[in-house]
């Protein structure tokens, strides 16, 4: 299997699917949430560095952000069950779609 030659950064990736930031940074700040090997950190010279994804790493996040969206109470349970803040949960709920 050829190795990804490029990654895209979390910022890019969350305009590039429309999704909100903050909900993508909080799914990969637990990397079972995406296959391994597709979400890479790189140290840019910050503490915090920058998260990227490979191609795949996109299709795992948009599938795993679709799963979630079938679960009973949907993203905001995930938000809740990994102890959010309920200020962020908001602006993260408010970014949702309505159904």
């Amino acid at each position: 299997m050829a190795r990804p030659t490029h990654v895209y950064t979390i910022e890019y990736v969350a305009t590039l699917i429309g999704e909100n930031l903050e909900l993508l940074q909080e799914v990969a700040s637990n990397s079972d949430n995406i296959d391994y090997g597709e979400m890479i950190h790189a140290y840019d010279g910050t503490e915090e560095g920058i998260t990227t994804f490979t191609d795949r790493g996109i299709e795992s996040l948009q599938g795993f952000l679709a799963d979630v969206r079938t679960w009973e109470g949907g993203v905001r349970q995930f938000l809740v069950d990994s102890q959010c803040d309920p200020e962020m949960i908001e602006r993260i709920m408010a970014d949702e779609p309505k159904s």
